[in-house]
């Protein structure tokens, strides 16, 4: 099978042949029909962040497949169907988090393209337990961004507690972006679409967006805040400074909510005008699989659009450069 491989995280991502894996217990064998690029791939092969996968790995969390094959104790009738290979890729199942509904705050977790091999190639083995059954009318190319795309920013939202008429502000519009527009909307938000590109804003106001605002051109604080400020900033750009943007956008009362991993990863944070204005920082991390699950109903209802573009696997070196250099209006799908 072909594969994308990290040999090195100051090299390119190599295109190797492997042999087909075998499932083991609990596991089931996917073959990949699409696998969505997220930045978190990017950072994985670059070895950003303080916990490096141990090399080589196949990077890639948003896969969709067919299961080809079953381990021992896996049901057999589980062949022939799509499942989709999330972040989450395993829990212990008996912590507090496991079993209070917070399973991906698990000490033990293991994370599909990090921790374990990834989807972006021709097949994966998956833990049969945390895989998630993909329903019929979603296509394998959209639910592969809304495996982590969706089910991340849909958390977000539901992390922030939005309630109908508040004012939500999405910083960065993009892969996740788009998606986050769509999600506080269904719960009834006025949204304020932040980005750099006319592109992304433009496509925030189609998809429903209130406000937009050009943070190349204006100051996004002063523009949020002569709105009357945001109740919900939700930041999914990977920088500090847009942090530092998003939580003094803040009115009295307002949630800052921490969902992009920026490489330099702080930002200062005023205690005084925290406390005296009552102000919330909450860490929303991808969801769960019911949470997912939730994320396909929602798609498969009509609720929801994915924006994709289609490369293949041979490409994914220079998707990852465009993805990092805001050339990729949503989201990048390999498709097999």
């Amino acid at each position: 099978m072909r594969a994308s491989v990290v040999t090195a995280f100051d090299r390119n991502v190599d295109i190797q042949n492997l042999p087909v894996p075998t499932p083991g217990p609990d596991q089931v064998l996917v073959r990949i029909e699409a696998s969505g690029l997220c930045h978190t791939d990017i950072h994985a092969a670059r070895g950003d962040w303080p916990v490096l996968p141990s090399l080589p790995f196949t990077p890639g969390h948003e896969g969709v497949g067919i299961v080809e094959a079953v381990g021992e104790s896996v049901d057999n009738a589980l062949i022939g169907d799509r499942v989709a290979l999330p972040w989450f890729g395993f829990g212990c199942g008996h912590c507090g988090y496991c079993i209070d509904g917070r399973e991906t705050l698990c000490e033990s977790q293991r994370n599909t393209g990090y921790s374990m091999d990834g989807a972006l190639a021709e097949y994966a083995v998956a833990d049969a337990r945390y895989v998630v059954a993909v329903p019929d009318g979603v296509s394998a190319r959209d639910a592969a961004p809304l495996t982590c795309a969706g089910v991340t920013t849909y958390k977000a939202v539901k992390v922030a507690q939005v309630v109908p008429t508040e004012r939500v502000a999405v910083f960065g519009i993009g892969g996740l972006g788009h998606l986050a527009v769509q999600y506080a909307k269904i719960v009834g938000g006025f949204v304020t679409a932040v980005d750099i590109t006319d592109e992304k804003l433009s496509l925030a106001s189609e998809l429903g967006a209130d406000h937009v605002v050009n943070a190349a051109i204006t100051d996004p604080v002063a523009e949020i805040q002569a709105r009357g400020g945001a109740d919900v900033a939700i930041v999914l750009a990977a920088s500090s400074a847009v942090f530092a943007q998003a939580f003094q956008s803040l009115r009295r009362g307002g949630r800052l909510i921490c969902v992009g991993l920026p490489k330099e990863g702080a930002f200062e944070v005023p205690i005084f005008e925290t406390v005296l204005k009552g102000l919330s920082i909450i860490g929303s991390i991808v969801g769960t699989r019911q949470d997912l699950r939730e994320v396909f109903a929602l798609h498969a209802a009509g609720r929801t659009r994915v924006l994709s573009e289609l490369r293949s696997l041979e490409d994914i070196n220079e998707a990852m450069t465009d993805v990092l250099d805001g050339q990729v209006p949503a989201r990048v799908v390999i498709q097999f």
